[in-house]
Parts: C-alpha cells; sequence; structure tokens
C-alpha cells in the first residue's frame, strides 16, 4: 500500500489540473488591425490544415511563390498558414518577394501583421490594404468557400 500512496497522489494531481483539450495552446491573433482580415486568416489555418496542397498550391499558383517555399514554410512550428497567406500577399501588393516579408515579420513582429504592414506602407485604410482584403476575397471564390 505505501508503494501505491506516491501513484494515487500524483493521479489525483493529474486529475486536478487543466480540463480536457486545455493545453497550452495559445489562440492565434495575427493583430492586423481589421478583425475581417484577422478571421480571414485564422479560417486559413483551418483550411490549410485540412487542405496543405490546395493551400499550397494557391499560394505558387496566385501569389508567385515558388511550391517548395510554401511547402518548407508549412514545415516551419512558429508559421501558420494564415501568416504564409499574409506574408506572401502582402508582399505582392507592395512588390517585394514573400522572402522579403517573411525576413521582415522573422525580424521583429512585436506589433502584429499591422506593425508589419505600416513598415511596408500598407497599413489599414490604405489602398494597398484594400487590395489585400480584395485578394482574400478572390482566393475565397477560387476555394469555393464561405467568407468566415
Amino acid at each position: 500500500m505505501k508503494r501505491a500512496l506516491p501513484v494515487l497522489i500524483l493521479w489525483a494531481c493529474l486529475a486536478v489540473g487543466a480540463p480536457a483539450g486545455a493545453q497550452d495552446t495559445v489562440a492565434y491573433a495575427p493583430a492586423t488591425g481589421d478583425a475581417t482580415v484577422d478571421r480571414h486568416l485564422a479560417d486559413i489555418n483551418d483550411y490549410a490544415a485540412r487542405y496543405p496542397t490546395a493551400f499550397a498550391d494557391e499560394m505558387s499558383r496566385y501569389y508567385a511563390v515558388p511550391r517548395a517555399y510554401v511547402e518548407a514554410m508549412q514545415q516551419q512550428p512558429d508559421w501558420t498558414a494564415g501568416d504564409i497567406f499574409m506574408a506572401c500577399a502582402l508582399a505582392q501588393i507592395v512588390g517585394q518577394p514573400c522572402r522579403a516579408v517573411v525576413r521582415e515579420w522573422s525580424r521583429d513582429h512585436e506589433g502584429g501583421w499591422k506593425a508589419v504592414a505600416g513598415r511596408l506602407q500598407a497599413e489599414p485604410g490604405s489602398v494597398q490594404y484594400r487590395r489585400l482584403r480584395s485578394a482574400l476575397q478572390a482566393t475565397y471564390r477560387r476555394w469555393d468557400r464561405p467568407q468566415p
């Protein structure tokens, strides 16, 4: 019985811990400065989790990003599909390669995508940002997916 007591105590401690499904996950918060764009990027994460090939095809075909680069980014633990989309769509809109925006985000993303877009002269409300919203809508039409 003395041996079983530590096991029972450990089991009780684990049982009292976080509720089931409440692991150490952090909610995705792209912080674009635009709630609609934030919802789209979160939904893109869901879409790409189910259809990673279709997501990579979209980025390659319509955002001029080499497919191998998109697939490599999808394997990076610090990058979500929403962030990949944002980096590459924003890059296209401001006339830079996706890699340049990826480097900018990696260098400093303290203020979220809003700060990165601002440094690229594409802050929310600008003509460039409206083009980003249009690009999101076009992507959803191609995916035949309802807007979130």
